[in-house]
């Protein structure tokens, strides 16, 4: 009998510690457009980087599982999570009304202003309708720059793009008159040798009701508790300081905002 019941126990251990393993284990899918510098971007040889990256890993050390990331074009992001590929967006994507019909969010990780960018020589000498109008202006489609270009700039040509790159080579190429992004973006891109032909006009106010109130992490609908979580992981990084560590890796300033 004593010789069962020791069975039973180590039985027990084992399980539990198969079932702790197993929960430690656990891989949260992440996706990711990585075509967006500083934020995601996918090196040359396939390894990604930047701060969305760096972030999402963190939130995973602080909620104990293994990240897994999975890199999607922009366009098809949200449907590619709807469809299951993976549990998760960390892409810089801003919450807004409209996505929000589509995704939940967890709270904001990063609130960045947009701006406007032209080549050295432009003549345009601010950022509003007046100060565009007549121009050609890039900027990446299905994106809160898009639409409010699309809203405010009526008297320019508002030209869409797959992604930042493409508009950021057409500028540089004498293509496009000026392009808008978040301003983290383009100085990031100004600062490059291949973004020397260019200068930062300025920055737009933002406008919540398009731009939102920041970049959250987009999740199914009604998946409350991995939204729960995140926030809760969000909190924690926040005061513990690794996203601190973090922002400082990449920035000169707190981009978390206001």
């Amino acid at each position: 009998m004593r010789f069962a019941l020791r069975i039973a126990l180590a039985a027990s251990a084992i399980a539990l510690a198969v079932g702790s393993s197993q929960a430690q284990e656990k891989t949260l899918k992440i996706g990711t457009e990585g075509a967006y510098p500083p934020f995601n971007n996918l090196t040359s040889d396939g390894k990604l980087e930047g701060f969305d990256i760096d972030i999402a890993q963190a939130l995973c050390d602080e909620m104990k599982v293994k990240c897994e990331f999975v890199t999607q074009d922009w366009d098809g992001i949200i449907p590619a999570l709807q469809a299951g590929k993976f549990d998760a967006i960390v892409a810089s994507m801003s919450i807004t009304p409209e996505r929000l019909k589509q995704v939940d969010f967890s709270n904001k990780y990063y609130n960045t202003p947009p701006a406007i960018a032209a080549p050295k020589d432009t003549d345009i000498k601010g950022v509003t309708k007046e100060d565009l109008a007549g121009k050609t202006i890039g900027v990446q489609g299905s994106t809160t720059h898009f639409n409010y270009s699309e809203q405010t700039y009526t008297d320019s040509t508002v030209k869409p793009y797959p992604s930042a790159q493409e508009y950021q080579l057409d500028l540089a190429n004498g293509r496009l008159d000026a392009v808008n992004d978040d301003v983290v973006v383009l100085q990031q891109w100004l600062d490059t040798p291949e973004g020397a032909c260019c200068k930062l006009v300025g920055t737009i106010t933002p406008v919540e009701a398009i731009h939102g109130p920041g970049a959250g992490i987009a999740v199914r609908k009604g998946d409350d508790e991995l939204r729960e979580k995140l926030n809760a992981a969000i909190t924690a990084i926040r005061a513990n300081g690794k996203y601190k560590e973090i922002n400082d890796k990449y920035f000169k300033f707190d981009v978390y905002g206001g």
